[in-house]
C-alpha cells in the first residue's frame, strides 16, 4: 500500500510540473560512479597529457563528489595499459578516462569486452583504433581528436604578428596530428606575412621521435644559429631539444597540446615561450563526465573537436593564456582572429596530402625531412 501511494504521488508531482511547464530535470548520478584515469606512458607531473588530464578529473570528480583515483603503468607498453584498465575495472571503477593515442590497442582489447563500463579517450582518432583491430566503435566508447591546424594556425599567425620572420617547425613524428599542427602554423604564418609584407621563412623538419636527444639538440643549435628566432616544437618532450638550443642564444620556442611556458621557462629561461598551441583536454574531460553523470553519454563515435564559439578560450583549439602579447598581436587582436575563424571568413585546410611548402603562398618554406 505504502509503495502504491508513493508512486501516486510522483506521478502528481510530474503532472503538477507539466501544467506549469516544467520538466524535472535529469539529477546528476554520482553515487553509481567510479572515475579511473590511466596514464599512458609519463606520470601526472609530464606537464602534458597525463598532468592535465588528471588534473581536469581529480577537480571535477571533487566537485562532484565522485570516487576518483589514477592508475600508472608499469611500463610503455599495450600489455601494462590493459593490464590498468582491467585492475581499475576489477576495483569498481567503472569509467576510464585515457589521454593519448598510445591507448589504441588497449581499448581494442577492453572496450569491447566491458560493455557496462564507460571509456573516455582523448587525442585517439578513428585510424588510430582501426589499425589497432577495433572493427565497430562500442556504444560505450567516446574518443575526441582536435583540429590541430586550427591552434597551429593561430600560432605561426601571431609569431609573425609579433615580429618574428625567422621560424622553425619542429615536429616529432610525422603523424596526422603532428602535421596539422605543422601545416596550420606554416598557413598562418603565410597569412600574417601576407598582411603585413614581411618576408619570413620557415625552416620545416621532424625529429622523427617525441623526445629530444643530442642529435635534435645539434641539429637545432644550427637553425639558431642561422638566425631562426623562434622554433615551434610539437611532439611531447622534442622540446627539450629545441629549449636547450634556444637557451645558449637567447632564442625562442613555441610551444604544444597545453602551456608548456611553465616548464620550458622554468627549464630553459624566463620568457622563453612566446605562446602554446594548445587541445582542451579539461574542457573534453567536464564536458564528458558532465553527460556521463547526467545520464547523456553519447558512444560509438569519435568526435573531431574545434572552434564552438568567438570567444578565445571556450573552445577545444586556442592559444594559452600566458601568450606573449605585444603591440603586433594584442589580446584583441587574438579575440578577433578567433572570431573570423569561427565565423568563417578565415578557413583553414586539414590536407594532409600535400607538402608544407604547399600551405604557403607568401613565406619561404624550407623542407628539411626527417632530422634523424
Amino acid at each position: 500500500m505504502k509503495k502504491i501511494l508513493a508512486l501516486v504521488l510522483a506521478l502528481c508531482m510530474v503532472f503538477a510540473l507539466a501544467a506549469c511547464g516544467q520538466s524535472a530535470a535529469p539529477a546528476a548520478n554520482t553515487a553509481s560512479h567510479k572515475v579511473a584515469m590511466i596514464t599512458d606512458y609519463g606520470d601526472i607531473t609530464d606537464q602534458s597529457f597525463n598532468q592535465t588530464t588528471y588534473e581536469a578529473c581529480k577537480a571535477f570528480c571533487e566537485g562532484k563528489g565522485v570516487d576518483f583515483t589514477y592508475f600508472k603503468p608499469a611500463s610503455d607498453s599495450d600489455e601494462d595499459r590493459v593490464s590498468m584498465i582491467e585492475k581499475a575495472i576489477d576495483e569498481g571503477y567503472n569509467v576510464i578516462v585515457m589521454p593519448g593515442y598510445a591507448f589504441a590497442p588497449a581499448i581494442a582489447a577492453t572496450a569491447p569486452k566491458y560493455a557496462d563500463v564507460t571509456f573516455i579517450a582523448l587525442d585517439v582518432s578513428e585510424f588510430d583504433l582501426t589499425s589497432a583491430g577495433l572493427e565497430t566503435l562500442p556504444a560505450n566508447l567516446f574518443s575526441a581528436v582536435y583540429q590541430e591546424e586550427l591552434c597551429g594556425y593561430m600560432a605561426g599567425y601571431a609569431a609573425v604578428k609579433l615580429g618574428y620572420t625567422k621560424l622553425g617547425f619542429l615536429g616529432g613524428m610525422a603523424v596526422p596530428a603532428v602535421v596539422r599542427y605543422g601545416y596550420g602554423f606554416v598557413q598562418g604564418a603565410d597569412a600574417a606575412a601576407a598582411e603585413i609584407g614581411a618576408d619570413v621563412t620557415v625552416k620545416y623538419a621532424y625529429g622523427n621521435q617525441f623526445y629530444g636527444d643530442a642529435d635534435i639538440t645539434a641539429a637545432m643549435d644550427t637553425w639558431y644559429a642561422d638566425g631562426t628566432e623562434v622554433v615551434f616544437a610539437c611532439g611531447g618532450g622534442i622540446f627539450t631539444s629545441a629549449g636547450e638550443a634556444a637557451a645558449k642564444v637567447g632564442a625562442k620556442v613555441i610551444g604544444v597540446d597545453v602551456d608548456q611556458a611553465a616548464t620550458i621557462d622554468g627549464l630553459y629561461g624566463e620568457g622563453m615561450t612566446v605562446t602554446s598551441a594548445m587541445k582542451g583536454l579539461a574542457a573534453t574531460v567536464n564536458t564528458e563526465l558532465t553527460a556521463v553523470l547526467e545520464g547523456k553519454f553519447e558512444g560509438g563515435k569519435v568526435a573531431n573537436l574545434g572552434l564552438v564559439s568567438n570567444v578565445p578560450e571556450e573552445n577545444y583549439v586556442q592559444l594559452a593564456g600566458s601568450t606573449q602579447f605585444g603591440e603586433g598581436f594584442t589580446a584583441e587582436d587574438y579575440a578577433a582572429l578567433v572570431a573570423d575563424m569561427f565565423s568563417g571568413k578565415i578557413t583553414v585546410s586539414n590536407d594532409t596530402e600535400i607538402s608544407a611548402a604547399d600551405n604557403a603562398k607568401t613565406i619561404t618554406v624550407v623542407d628539411l625531412g626527417n632530422i634523424k
